[in-house]
């Protein structure tokens, strides 16, 4: 690389500094102002209304307004559509952090509050920063992504040990077994890491512990 293109690059990244400072600014300002207890949903976005796991989806958004809870997701189509769909037709807040990428990510129409992130982890820092629990449903590499990034808040105390739930048990009890009898024995992490994870089967689950846990509805 030649001194000029260092220099081009240098002066972008100024610049590129200051987009992710305003949209860490708005993201500040819209979700904190929300006034409401948050919990954050991962899941896939390749799976669509013929998913038998997009009516769970769109149950446990319902339940969580109803609850009184605002759910924030990612703000794409499949399982974050149908999240945010259950809660806004049951009249809660419901919020989407859309990503900016080339294929498919597009906003879901079932926002009360819409943000737009070009960069991927500011927009993690707000699918993180106001939550007051996460559930991650079925998903791929990013609903992993997400899942392992809590889990290792919470482990080093970077936040305050929120509830995080696997929705359901049938999709996530491979990934735990595999963490129990491989990572657990290689020494990386500790029998006691995996309690940080609920398995839970139905949306049901994921309210009675949360207002239970509370002692009272938010």
């Amino acid at each position: 690389m030649t001194q000029p293109e260092i220099d081009l690059l240098q002066h972008q990244d100024s610049w590129r500094l200051w987009r992710i400072m305003a949209e860490i600014v708005e993201g500040f300002e819209v979700l904190g102002e929300l006034g409401v207890p948050l919990v954050t949903v991962f899941g896939s976005a390749r799976l669509d209304s013929e998913s038998p796991y997009y009516p769970q989806a769109q149950l446990l958004g319902q339940r969580l307004a109803e609850a009184g809870f605002g759910v924030v997701t990612g703000g794409g189509p499949g399982l974050m559509e149908a999240v945010n769909r259950g809660a806004y037709n049951a009249g809660g807040i419901s919020v989407g952090l859309n990503i900016q990428l080339p294929h498919e990510q597009r906003a879901n129409p079932f926002q009360t509050h819409s943000l737009s992130f070009r960069y991927f982890f500011a927009r993690k820092l707000m699918l993180v920063r106001y939550a007051q629990a996460f559930v991650v449903m079925p998903g791929g590499f990013g609903s992993l992504d997400e899942l392992a990034e809590v889990l290792v808040l919470v482990q080093t105390g970077k936040v305050h040990p929120f509830p995080i739930f696997a929705l359901d048990k049938t999709y996530w009890r491979g990934l735990l077994d595999w963490m129990k009898g491989t990572m657990i024995p290689a020494g990386v992490v500790d029998a006691k890491d995996l309690d940080l994870i609920s398995l839970v089967d139905t949306p049901e689950e994921v309210l009675k512990a949360l207002t239970g846990a509370s002692g009272n509805n938010p």
